[in-house]
């Protein structure tokens, strides 16, 4: 899904975001933002609690820590969905199709959570990380690599894309849990987990899998 980033003030979220997405993801030496591409500007998340929209919950106010967790998760769900739809429309293997559908609709589901969550935070609907290769994010050059295969091929791609995208969402959800300060962000983080769980179990035992996944 595509979003177009509106002008803002000068001060760069990525700066601020990039260093508490590494450290929830204890890749610090290897997860960071492409530093060739210019971050979106945008207002510090931090004054999310100093001055909250109208629209925020008046009961909770946002650490940088829930901020960073819930603007990395909508577009990884929003990157994986186009994976999804791929796979449930050219997968070889029924099972693989089928797990496409569920994943989609599930994942849509948390989207419909993880929106009203960035507007309760008085945070924008906008992908802050677009053009900055993100740790499990479905990228436009692995959207266009299982484009152009087939068969077995494909279902390797989608195979080795969709396990990423679970392990490392869960991996952030999990310091949000720890880490975030928010009930709201919190609980919705403890979901994505037992759903990512889960998901990750099943695809264990998909046809391919062994082989794809090693």
């Amino acid at each position: 899904m595509s979003h177009a980033t509106r002008s803002r003030p000068p001060t760069a979220r990525l700066p601020v975001v990039a260093p508490i997405l590494l450290a929830l993801l204890g890749l610090a030496a290897s997860a960071g933002c492409s530093t060739t591409t210019k971050p979106a500007p945008a207002a510090s998340p931090v004054r999310t609690a100093a001055a909250p929209s109208p629209t925020a919950s008046p009961s909770a106010s946002s650490t940088p820590t829930d901020a960073a967790w819930a603007q990395l998760m909508t577009p990884m769900n929003e990157k994986a969905l186009a994976l999804l739809t791929l796979a449930a429309d050219r997968a070889t293997e029924p099972r693989l199709q089928a797990f496409a559908i569920r994943l989609h609709s599930g994942q849509e589901a948390e989207l419909g959570r993880l929106r009203p969550l960035l507007a309760r935070m008085g945070l924008p609907d906008t992908d802050v990380h677009a053009g900055h290769d993100m740790p499990g994010m479905v990228t436009e050059a692995d959207l266009e690599a299982a484009r152009a295969a087939e068969g077995a091929a494909f279902d390797r791609l989608f195979l080795t894309g969709i396990r990423d995208h679970l392990r490392h969402s869960a991996q952030v959800s999990r310091s949000e849990i720890t880490a975030g300060a928010r009930a709201d962000a919190k609980q919705l983080a403890a979901d994505l987990v037992t759903a990512r769980e889960a998901a990750l179990t099943e695809l264990e035992g998909l046809p391919g899998a062994a082989q794809a996944l090693g």
